[in-house]
């Protein structure tokens, strides 16, 4: 596809990760930044994202928002990139599985964590995700058993947790188990990841700069 590809993000956002995939992927892309409150409140993005909240993508005439539905779309657009087993492959259903664990019970459920929120016993049941304990050691479980959490290839399904253990351990909320740790060093050593945080990285010296 050559359609131009635009990301609309801000350096201390969920962005983070769209960046990542977007330099896995390799394709050209124009960077609009917005800021909290302002530009991300505007009409002219809330016509992009009625949420006003970043990341999102346009590519071509096609918009999407929220970050594990723009890795999949953009693994889907990129097949050249091999971040996704192909439609058909016994690979397919674990790659959506792991995608969503984390866009569902992994994020409400460290989110709630990092809030202060502890789910009654009695009402674990009424949680998508039930205990934060049992959503952890699940995927524990996942990056335990081979480098990558889909067969023995790095996918979008890596990007997408890799980066929510990372964020998750960095900010407290998931605890630095030798596997988390060794699955996250891993990832972050890829030379994407790696041009990914020195871009945003730098954008945010940037801003710190503007408003100082």
């Amino acid at each position: 596809m050559t359609d131009e590809l635009t990301f609309y993000t801000h350096p201390m956002s969920r962005g983070r990760i769209v960046r990542w995939m977007l330099e896995e992927i390799g394709q050209p892309y124009c960077t609009e930044l917005l800021d909290y409150g302002t530009t991300m409140k505007a009409p002219a993005y809330l016509a992009i994202n009625p949420m006003g909240k970043v990341p999102a993508i346009r590519h071509g005439d096609t918009v999407v928002t929220e970050a594990a539905a723009i890795c999949a779309y953009l693994a889907d657009a990129f097949p050249e990139a091999h971040l996704a087993p192909p439609p058909g492959d016994r690979l397919r259903g674990p790659y959506y599985r792991w995608l969503f664990f984390v866009a569902g019970p992994l994020e409400a459920a460290w989110t709630n964590k990092a809030m202060g929120f502890v789910v009654p016993a009695e009402r674990e049941r009424m949680m998508g995700y039930g205990r934060f304990e049992n959503v952890i050691d699940a995927l524990e479980g996942a990056v335990s058993r081979t480098d990558y959490v889909v067969g023995d290839s790095f996918t979008a399904a890596d990007v997408y947790l890799g980066s929510n253990i990372g964020f998750g351990m960095q900010f407290g909320a998931i605890d630095k188990r030798p596997s988390f740790e060794q699955y996250w060093q891993r990832l972050s050593a890829r030379p994407a990841a790696q041009r990914a945080v020195e871009i945003d990285d730098a954008l945010m010296a940037q801003q710190a700069q503007s408003t100082g």
